[in-house]
């Protein structure tokens, strides 16, 4: 019998082990992203407190898409709020997902308007 692959629970594998050796700090916070069907969530997170800093949406820009054009759009304003707190440097964690498509289209705008990882 063939036995079919649950996409999820296999990101969510990838995920716990790319996990086991990034955390953020107040200094360099994480910069988790995860997609769902319809948007697009980015946070950059404290691991040491256990708290968000602050977080951008395709569903917070009033974008009802989450295509490569959009996800530019969610890493311009997650640059913008990491500046405004004052954060200049991240780890990046793509969530489990190839670094392709959109999550390099997070990470790549989010590098071009600022933030060092």
């Amino acid at each position: 019998m063939i036995k079919k692959v649950n996409r999820n629970e296999a990101r969510l594998r990838r995920h716990a082990r790319v996990r086991k050796n990034i955390s953020g700090t107040q200094e360099t916070p994480r910069l988790n992203v995860f997609k769902s069907n319809k948007a697009v969530y980015v946070q950059l997170i404290n691991d040491a407190e256990g708290k968000t800093i602050c977080s951008a949406s395709t569903t917070e820009l009033n974008l009802n898409t989450n295509n490569v054009e959009a996800c530019k759009k969610v890493g311009e304003l997650i640059a913008k709020k990491a500046k405004d707190a004052g954060i200049e440097a991240v780890v990046f964690d793509r969530g489990g997902y190839k670094y392709h498509g959109k999550i390099a289209a997070v990470a790549d705008s989010a590098r071009e308007n600022g933030l060092k990882f």
